[in-house]
């Protein structure tokens, strides 16, 4: 677990109340207290960057990340004994049972119960604990398989998604169904966003069971390296929109500050930027100045050929917000791995 700023006083030091107004004892509007659950991962470490190093922590504002290690989630008894420690004000909630396309076929069962379990405990004690708000992170799977394209926020439950991941996908929906409801019922303005390819420094880049931008970087270094082909899963065709982390995360802190919907938002580049996984390798391959010959394993599943998703809510919010582009991206992201190569989770 790390907080932010670090000299942050004790709870009793501070004496306030986390009732949904935010407020202290003596009635006077407390400081704000965020904890990021998953606050270990690819999404925690960004916005912890942007936090301490961007200017994005707020002066009065405390920002502790909690990783797995310190608390299982899934556990309804732990998660509760974190939220006593450290009664945040606002909570975002990256925490989940993740992994690429052969592992979500392999294990849908767990993906479906282990997921469903941290995302309950996190919204009722959020609820319990009279959090403000807590910002939850979907994931474009969410999206029917069979659907027209570019899809929208508005289409989420219209159809099955993708078999290749349907356990993981359904127990991604029912956040959304949860903060309905929560609304409905207490007026609670929990939310989700839903970003499209995430990836970045301190990814997760096992090469078995990451996902394809953290797998292609941890297979192009090791091919470099040992002078040996590059083989890449599947075709090459399937067609994904990457956002990189950093970009995420800066999201992440305006929808905690301003987005005031409970209804998802879907945080990507445009539909203009969507690329094919061929276009992924080879930005990469000049990422590492790759010069070795890349094979393309036809025999493995490219998944869901195109889930093409429409930024129109973000722009009317957002016009102005520029992304990273792309290659330049993916090179800080392949500067990164090859300079942490030792201590990076693969």
């Amino acid at each position: 677990m790390k907080i932010w700023p670090p000299s942050e006083p004790s709870l009793q030091e501070t004496d306030f109340n986390c009732g949904d107004t935010g407020e202290q004892m003596d009635g006077s509007v407390g400081p704000m207290r965020v904890l990021v659950t998953g606050g270990s991962g690819l999404v925690g470490r960004a916005i912890e960057r942007v936090v301490k190093e961007e200017g994005g922590g707020r002066e009065g504002e405390t920002w502790i990340f909690l990783s797995s290690k310190e608390t299982n989630l899934v556990s309804a008894e732990e998660t509760r004994a974190a939220f006593e420690r450290h009664r945040p004000t606002h909570v975002i909630h990256l925490a989940a049972m993740v992994g690429g396309l052969y592992r979500n076929m392999r294990q849908n069962l767990d993906f479906w119960r282990n997921n469903l379990h941290i995302n309950d405990n996190v919204l009722h004690t959020s609820q319990e604990f009279g959090v403000v708000k807590v910002v939850s992170c979907l994931s474009t799977c969410v999206f029917p398989d069979k659907t027209t394209y570019p899809i929208d926020e508005t289409v989420m439950h219209s159809g099955a998604p993708h078999e290749s991941n349907y356990g993981y996908a359904y127990a991604k929906r029912m956040i959304d169904i949860h903060n309905r409801a929560l609304f409905q019922q207490y007026g609670l303005k929990y939310t989700a966003v839903i970003p499209t390819n995430m990836f970045g420094p301190h990814d997760n880049y096992n090469i078995e069971d990451g996902h394809v931008m953290p797998g292609l970087i941890h297979k192009t270094y090791l091919a470099k390296k040992e002078g040996t082909p590059l083989q890449v899963w599947g075709s090459g065709r399937a067609l994904r929109q990457f956002i990189y982390s950093l970009d995420l995360a800066r999201l992440f802190l305006w929808v905690l500050r301003e987005y005031d919907e409970v209804e998802p938002i879907i945080l990507s580049v445009g539909e203009e930027d969507e690329l094919t996984v061929k276009d992924a390798v080879d930005a990469v391959v000049e990422g590492f100045g790759f010069e070795g010959e890349v094979i393309y394993d036809t025999s493995k599943s490219d998944g869901q050929i195109k889930k093409t998703a429409n930024n129109a809510k973000l722009r009317k919010y957002r016009p102005d917000f520029k992304f990273t582009p792309f290659k330049q991206a993916v090179k800080e992201t392949c500067d990164w791995f090859a300079a942490n190569y030792d201590s990076a989770r693969k």
